[in-house]
């Protein structure tokens, strides 16, 4: 009996252990997002389940099974886009050819343009090149001569315009020319770059990186460091640079056990983060109030019209105040990585936009002046990498490159602009301005009764289509042969600088509409599934008859060469 008693006792305790455990990782599970994006590891075993496969040339227009007027329809299109790509972009085309073979990464961008059924065939016909030549004002030039208005905005480095950087790169080379590039030593240049942002970012100390992703790998070793904790948490979606811990799913080889990739704007993030006590940091990129949860958008991905953004200032607004209020009460670090934003949303950045403090902030691209540049500004407490108290525990950080006299000097030419009437003149109204065009655009798309509409964050803009179609990526190459430059990503990023006047958002608002015009006409988006829902059946159907073997007749598919 007593050793009945003492077995029953130890189960008991046992169960008082494991309960409040099930219950924290039960409380965790509901505040992942519940899409894969969501779920880092899953994400990564499905992607290791899909098989590469290509349509054939004849299945390429027949994908969606139109009628064959249609598909003929669309055949005649492709050609006369390809004859126009062939002859406008020739020596551009031929240079990326030449050095593709030694250039990985240009590898990487080229694959990643369209879903990967229809790469081959766009590959070998639709190739504009990697290449340009000039720019001016909001406008670049190729090897050809071509002249195009620029919506890739530099991936976010371009907001005021390629004149004003190309300013900044002169006056801050002159600044620094007698020292050269001599490294270790400081250039006076910069104490008043310190100054300035420690002034614009309201925090007590600034540390210098070489690129946005090193700011944001020293704000989380930092937080680890003060809090003693292990965990950092992402939310949903959220970008923050291609090192491990903070892109734990899909691009990362290697498992991430001590990041928690949570839901954004949910209640149940906030209720995780008020009872674990192992949360060093919480990151955020507020880029993601243009689609919580969801990933940065890419024509690679638009394998139907699914893709959804909005931006809602207000409940952004509320929830980042809540979450400020968890993690002060929690002692987490809050983290505003502003690498990509920066200054877009206005002169003090997502803080002064919002209205919220962050203990870390992170920035980049357009802060260097055209050069490439990380910064992290911080609390006095949470930036120092020593102990007084233990003087070889410390937490290391240092790069050869950092706080370059040349970066420091072109971040000096721009800060003084970012205090000149011109740039304050053009945060006046800035959200009116910017939502004033997109409204624009997508009235004259409604007009010409398109399946196309714009979302946008300020100047940072994103494409949406509203009828299922398997071939809405088709509309970058479109938009290019109207002579718009777009980045890698296709329609995913539009970004302007505020560079664009009226008169050149319109020339841009034309073209654009031009180009969707010309799509619809060559049959791209008739025929196609009646639903989202009917488009991702028919690839799952295609993606198991490729894991069974089938390869043929039926689907149209062809297995990857391995040229």
């Amino acid at each position: 009996m007593s050793a009945l008693l003492v077995t029953l006792s130890a189960t008991t305790a046992a169960a008082v252990l494991v309960l409040p455990r099930a219950a924290q990782r039960l409380q965790l599970s509901r505040a992942k997002h519940p899409s894969l994006t969501g779920h880092a590891r899953m994400a990564r075993r499905v992607a290791g389940l899909i098989p590469n496969y290509a349509y054939s040339e004849r299945a390429f227009f027949r994908s969606d099974h139109p009628d064959e007027a249609v598909a003929l329809r669309r055949e005649a299109g492709f050609a006369r886009l390809s004859e126009l790509f062939r002859t406008r972009y020739a020596r551009t085309r031929a240079e990326t050819d030449a050095v593709r073979d030694g250039l990985s990464d240009l590898q990487f961008t080229g694959l990643y343009r369209v879903p990967f059924q229809y790469a081959r065939h766009v590959r070998a016909h639709l190739g504009t090149g990697a290449f340009a030549a000039a720019s001016e004002g909001v406008t670049v030039t190729d090897l050809d001569g071509n002249v195009s208005y620029d919506l890739a905005g530099s991936y976010g480095v371009n907001l005021f315009g390629v004149d004003f950087y190309r300013a900044c790169l002169e006056e801050g080379a002159a600044r620094v020319s007698a020292l050269g590039p001599v490294l270790g030593p400081l250039h006076p240049v910069v104490a008043g770059n310190v100054a300035r942002l420690k002034a614009l970012s309201g925090l007590d100390e600034i540390s210098f990186h070489m690129s946005g992703t090193e700011a944001v790998m020293q704000a989380v070793r930092l937080a680890r460091y003060h809090t003693g904790r292990r965990r950092i948490v992402r939310l949903c979606g959220a970008y923050h640079g291609w090192w491990g811990e903070v892109q734990p799913g899909i691009g990362n080889p290697v498992p991430t056990r001590d990041t928690l990739t949570l839901a954004d704007m949910s209640e149940r993030t906030l209720r995780v983060l008020a009872t674990r006590r192992d949360v060093a940091c919480v990151l955020v990129n507020p880029l993601q109030a243009m689609h919580p949860n969801v990933g940065a958008p890419a024509d690679s991905a638009l394998v139907d019209s699914a893709r959804k953004a909005a931006f809602d200032r207000a409940a952004y607004t509320r929830w980042l105040h809540a979450l400020r209020a968890v993690c002060s009460a929690r002692g987490i670090v809050l983290i505003l990585d502003e690498v990509f934003l920066g200054f877009r949303l206005a002169r003090g950045g997502a803080q002064e936009y919002f209205g919220v403090k962050a203990d870390m902030v992170t920035y980049g691209k357009t802060l260097g002046g055209g050069l490439p540049v990380g910064v992290l500004c911080g609390r006095a407490d949470l930036m120092r990498r020593y102990r007084d108290d233990r003087p070889v525990d410390i937490c290391f950080a240092r790069g050869t490159f950092n706080a370059h006299p040349y970066v420091m000097g072109a971040m000096s030419a721009f800060l003084d602009r970012l205090d000149t009437p011109e740039v304050a003149a053009l945060y006046a109204d800035l959200d009116a301005t910017w939502d004033r065009r997109a409204a624009r655009l997508n009235t004259l798309l409604a007009a010409a009764d398109l399946p196309v509409r714009v979302a946008n964050m300020s100047t940072v803009w994103t494409v949406l289509y509203t009828k299922p179609s398997r071939y809405n990526w088709m509309l970058q190459f479109y938009l290019r042969a109207e002579g718009l430059a777009l980045s890698w990503v296709g329609t995913g990023r539009l970004i302007f600088s505020l560079a664009y006047e009226d008169a050149a958002f319109e020339a841009v608002a034309t073209r654009f509409v031009a180009a969707a015009t010309a799509m619809r006409a060559d049959g791209w988006w008739d025929a196609g599934a009646p639903t989202d829902k009917a488009i991702r059946r028919a690839i799952l159907r295609e993606v198991a008859a490729v894991r069974l073997g089938r390869f043929g007749a039926r689907f149209g598919l062809r297995a990857p060469d391995r040229a």
